[in-house]
């Protein structure tokens, strides 16, 4: 793969376009792809979410966030500094985290694999994840080939 800059003065600064060129549209193009609209997420939500709780509006840094699990119709957001609650779903707190760094482990549960320390074999198929500051979760056998890919296994 090869990478160019060309410089044009009718494009603003502050929105580049990129353009990438391929024979086809092969794996590899996907992924890179991928990646570009993932960063550009990530530069929309710049590290830092606001998140309600019943007292408060909380800004979380993304990079903090262990383990966001639902108990009962209670969202815990396990961070480094703690854990906070809300009651927003998890599946809206997904889609405003973005980027690959969050997987869907159980359909109560998502972790940062920047947090992930170890998995652990567990009963039927089921893993146990092992995350910073000792905070464990169960990785459903639903989601553990989802994970093993984010993992590149």
């Amino acid at each position: 793969m090869r990478v160019e800059f060309e410089q044009n003065l009718a494009i603003e600064a502050t929105d580049p376009l990129v353009v990438v060129q391929a024979a086809a549209r092969s794996p590899e193009v996907a992924d890179v792809m991928a990646y570009l609209a993932d960063y550009q997420d990530q530069a929309v939500h710049a590290g830092i979410i606001p998140v309600k709780t019943p007292d408060r509006l909380v800004m979380v840094k993304t990079a903090a966030i262990i383990l966001a699990d639902i108990q009962q119709d209670t969202l815990l957001l396990y961070t480094t500094t703690g854990t906070i609650t809300t009651h927003e779903t998890l599946r809206h707190l997904v889609q405003r985290l973005g980027g690959k760094t969050f997987v869907q482990v159980s359909k109560h549960g998502v972790l940062n694999l920047d947090h992930l320390e170890s998995l652990e074999d567990s009963f039927s198929g089921n893993m146990t994840a092992i995350l910073t500051d000792h905070v464990k979760t169960a990785v459903s056998r639903k989601y553990v080939k989802q994970l093993m890919h984010q993992l590149g296994l």
